[in-house]
């Protein structure tokens, strides 16, 4: 007997990448399970799969950083700067970064690279542990979702979450929607896609000096006088602890204001109004995070 749940939950993370650094992403989650009826006539309760499943795979990915920790560009390293905080180094094509975040913000995965393949199999080792006697098999579906325009890459943090966005490294895949005059204008949202492709997007509220960070002995000891000139600094402190980051000033698009969606859609509305002579021009932005949410900005 098999029972599914489509659309059991959408994993917004970030993961490291050899070729294009730090990459935001969205996975729709499917789940179908394997196995006999138990005393209920049931394979599994919808309630559990939808609660208990669900709740196994944020915990397990859902808003961190997924480490590849079979590559060699990797580095992890306890912190001596804070208990139950790690360093990590990763040097990528785009540059290299380096961050201090608490354990919890970081999953690792045993792959040389994230994808779909590597996470889903760190997925169905952790579940299929929690998973009733009568359940023998699992199969999950990782799968972005289809998007018929431009789309972008994005990863941040915010400080001010209570939740798990506090999370300096975590991401997602979104589409956007640009209307100039209440007519949707296609070439705009090309040209912010191709901005923000893989982009790290950070608040300059953020912005520490390289003296203030609390990075790896390698970090410091890679830039002159514990510098590294082509990166900006970043950390703060929230619930889960201090989090920090060093990246690449090309990867790197500073926002005067917190990266919610709510002021990231804001943020896009005020650029394309200012760098537009003509004011009498209207634009409306509908900005994704993810999957199926965002937020909606007019000026």
């Amino acid at each position: 007997m098999q029972l599914f749940v489509n659309d059991l939950t959408v994993i917004d993370f970030s993961y490291l990448c050899e070729q294009r650094g730090i990459v935001g992403e969205s996975w729709i989650v499917d789940v179908l399970l394997d196995g006999s009826l138990n005393e209920e006539n049931m394979v599994l309760d919808f309630g559990i799969v939808k609660k208990q499943i669900k709740a196994i795979i944020d915990d397990s990915v859902d808003h961190k950083l997924l480490l590849p920790i079979q590559a060699t560009a990797l580095t992890i390293a306890d912190s001596i700067d804070n208990e139950g905080h790690e360093y990590v180094d990763f040097g990528s094509q785009r540059g290299d970064y380096y961050l201090q975040s608490p354990q919890c913000a970081f999953a690792k995965i045993a792959s040389k690279t994230i994808d779909i393949t590597s996470v889903t199999s760190h997925l169905h080792a952790i579940i299929m542990q929690e998973l009733p006697d009568n359940v023998q098999g699992l199969t999950l579906t990782l799968r972005a979702e289809i998007i018929d325009s431009d789309y972008y890459h994005y990863s941040h943090g915010l400080r001010k979450h209570q939740g798990n966005c506090q999370r300096i490294a975590h991401g997602h895949r979104s589409k956007i929607k640009i209307y100039k005059n209440e007519q949707r204008d296609l070439k705009l949202e090309q040209q912010w896609c191709q901005r923000w492709q893989d982009i790290y997007i950070a608040s300059t509220a953020d912005t520490i000096t390289p003296e203030q960070a609390q990075l790896s002995i390698n970090a410091k000891n890679k830039g002159k006088n514990n510098y590294l000139p082509d990166h900006h600094y970043f950390a703060y402190t929230a619930p889960q602890g201090r989090f920090d980051i060093a990246v690449p000033k090309n990867v790197l698009e500073l926002v005067d204001c917190d990266s919610t969606v709510e002021l990231l859609a804001d943020f896009i509305a005020r650029q394309l109004k200012a760098k537009d002579n003509d004011k009498n021009n209207t634009y409306k932005v509908v900005a994704f995070e993810g999957v199926a949410k965002g937020a909606i900005a007019s000026v």
